[in-house]
């Protein structure tokens, strides 16, 4: 193992820098050398028509920040098996060998992985450096705290504004099907309820919830001043089970349509309630804000951040882990462990997985949505008792997330 290609694919976020330093640097000092293999599997596809690559000297190695989110090596949404070249795996090797690399680490989310065992399967060395800002694979990826972090800053921003206006602020945050980063992202930011695709929404059990604090707020500030904020993951599913997907938009090569409308349907929901609650005017009266026929209800507005979830910085978690699983993924490949995921690279060891049981989905575990209910965060539904276990731990027990 003389040459590793470093390849970033699907979406980026915070972490993505930090394992392409910690591949460089660890093959540098081991004697190898690293190169970026730009753009993705798009890049690999095409690899064989690149006249050349980047190569990751130490000089080429101090350009690149691990605190910057993005990545350096560039993404794209390309899933290799639906390339239509029946020759496609052979034109790949074929630009492996111009360039004479080894092996690859690919850092990516569930598709990118699936990509990785195919790969590996047709005798293409490489591992996976777990990568996806929702946090629902099944070992921790870089991306997520990052993301989370952003989400609470935004809840914490949007305050000032929503307070200003007296609105109720419903923040609208990508997840997809899975609804960690909405859920920490809230609980970090002091939001009042947080809807996620795991838990059927309540809207009834909702408006109480959170018109029931924003209208206390209000009356009890001397300057009749406060807000609401919801946080809601754009996998939310409509009171029928569906998906709230654009069907006009063209689905990716992994068959993903964009979702949209999860904060606007949260909004309709709560417009709708409020006009029907005839508390409302006498509320609107008693704090002097109601103007008839101008200003008769409180404002909902949603907010769509969109990418500025998952650019920008990258947060300390991410930056070390990503360093980690660089690090690792090149160990891996130098023993020959290829086709699998690496867990972490703590004390000295390498924990590592098979791919196909890492990018099985992970999903927000019931037990921690009921410790945050008990804790007055409303997630959309009439909180159950809580029930906790106890069990004793040794060594030195690490969780992120």
């Amino acid at each position: 193992m003389k040459n590793i290609g470093i390849i970033t694919s699907g979406g980026d976020c915070g972490g993505l820098n930090g394992v392409i330093k910690g591949v460089a640097l660890t093959a540098l000092n081991r004697g190898m050398t690293a190169w970026i293999v730009p753009n993705g599997y798009a890049g690999l596809y095409n690899l064989v028509d690149i006249k050349s690559l980047a190569k990751l000297t130490a000089e080429r190695i101090e350009e690149i920040d691990v605190f910057i989110a993005g990545s350096e090596a560039g993404n794209s949404r390309v899933k290799v098996s639906k390339i239509k070249d029946d020759k496609k795996y052979d034109r790949i090797k074929e630009g492996l060998k111009k360039f004479n690399l080894d092996g690859l680490v690919i850092a990516g989310g569930d598709d990118t992985g699936s990509v990785v065992a195919d790969l590996a399967g047709r005798g293409i060395p490489c591992v996976h450096a777990p990568k996806t800002m929702d946090l629902d694979l099944m070992p921790y990826s870089v991306g997520g705290d990052s993301t989370i972090n952003r989400i609470a800053e935004e809840v914490r921003d949007l305050k000032t504004t929503g307070r200003t206006h007296n609105r109720i602020i419903v923040l609208e945050v990508f997840g997809r099907y899975a609804g960690h980063t909405a859920f920490r992202g809230g609980v970090a930011g002091d939001a009042d309820a947080v809807l996620i695709p795991e838990i059927p929404v309540d809207f009834d059990v909702l408006y109480k919830h959170v018109v029931g604090r924003f209208t206390k707020r209000i009356e009890e500030s001397d300057v009749h001043a406060g807000t609401s904020v919801i946080v809601v993951a754009e996998g939310l599913r409509d009171a029928s089970g569906n998906e709230l997907v654009d069907m006009s938009s063209t689905p990716d090569s992994f068959g993903h349509r964009k979702l949209m409308g999860a904060g606007t349907y949260v909004v309709k929901q709560l417009e709708t309630r409020i006009k029907a609650d005839a508390e409302i005017k006498a509320f609107m009266k008693r704090t002097g804000q109601f103007v008839e026929g101008v200003y008769e209800i409180p404002e909902v507005r949603d907010i769509r951040p969109s990418h500025l979830v998952r650019c920008g910085f990258t947060s300390a978690v991410d930056a070390n882990f990503g360093l980690e699983v660089g690090a690792g993924a090149v160990e891996l490949l130098s023993k020959g462990t290829v086709g699998v995921t690496v867990v972490s690279f703590r004390h000295g060891k390498i924990e590592y997985m098979p791919v196909a049981e890492a990018i099985v989905q992970n999903l927000v575990d019931p037990a921690d949505v009921a410790l945050f209910e008990s804790l007055g965060l409303s997630f959309g539904r009439t909180p159950g008792k809580l029930e906790a276990t106890t069990e004793k731990v040794s060594g030195r027990p690490f969780r992120v997330y």
